[in-house]
């Protein structure tokens, strides 16, 4: 029976028009989605004027975007979007490390250093040394990890961000681990910043009243054989954006203790890195 659209009947109508070759993980996505989406518009009764400024919000989304920008990213992470996509991809056991998301600044092909190089090319910030090991999650030592890390310079900038200022490849840097799992590198501790405002995406965050500021973080990526590959932060703990985190990035077991040196820097950052097996 012809299933005629309408407000009660939106979802069954939209439903019935999907033949039955269609792919099966395809249907439940956009069936899940309509349901969703329809279900909003009722629910708020959106008005036509607010229709057409949600269209023209997707719009100049999508012009705002580049080669070196992605707005609809940003959008996901304003909206917890990426952080749940990303929880549910990476459900681990209790004691594993927790992911978080990668956010637009790795760069593949970071230098590989031995251990204990200085990463703070430019000399600026808060000197910081970073040490730990690599575990699996019984404890035992993983050998032959990489641990891929990038942080923001002094000023809340990363170096892709300042090209013309700053040398390239500062505050990256790759390790791998031996024997023991032990890592040690100096880098800076790292400083909290905005994300890019000057597009719809900041329109958004300022009609919420919310700040665009990630609390202070280390990015950290580590991967070994036989284990899944790790994208996860090391949060400061006392910066004042630690509880209201731009993108929902945080989580409490990420965040380490920096600790005043002793020795020839500053801080002291100790994190062990526990990783799920694959």
């Amino acid at each position: 029976m012809t299933q005629y659209f309408t407000e009660a009947n939106s979802v069954e109508a939209f439903c019935t028009r999907m033949t039955d070759g269609v792919d099966p993980r395809f249907r439940q996505i956009m069936e899940s989605l309509v349901t969703h989406l329809h279900a909003f518009v009722k629910d708020v009764a959106l008005t036509r004027e607010e229709w057409e400024t949600a269209i023209g919000f997707l719009t100049a989304t999508g012009q705002k975007c580049s080669g070196d920008r992605q707005e609809y990213i940003l959008l996901s992470d304003v909206l917890g979007v990426s952080m749940l996509v990303d929880a549910v991809n990476s459900r681990r056991p209790a004691n594993a490390t927790e992911n978080t998301v990668q956010g637009p600044f790795h760069v593949a092909g970071a230098p590989e250093l031995p251990m204990g190089s200085n990463i703070s090319l430019d000399g600026k910030g808060e000197s910081c040394h970073f040490v730990g090991r690599v575990l699996d999650c019984d404890g035992n030592p993983v050998a032959g990890a990489k641990i891929d890390v990038w942080s923001d310079n002094a000023e809340g900038f990363y170096d892709v961000q300042q090209l013309d200022v700053q040398p390239r490849w500062n505050n990256r840097g790759i390790f791998t681990t031996g024997a023991d799992g032990a890592y040690d590198f100096i880098g800076i501790k790292p400083v909290s910043y905005p994300v890019p405002v000057d597009g719809p995406v900041g329109d958004v965050l300022r009609g919420m009243g919310r700040h665009p500021f990630r609390p202070a973080h280390t990015h950290v990526m580590v991967s070994a054989p036989g284990f899944q590959k790790l994208v996860t932060h090391i949060f400061v703990g006392d910066d004042p954006y630690i509880d209201s985190d731009t993108v929902f990035g945080v989580k409490a077991s990420l965040i380490a203790p920096f600790e005043p040196s002793n020795g020839p820097t500053q801080w002291r950052c100790p994190f062990d890195f526990v990783l799920a097996p694959a």
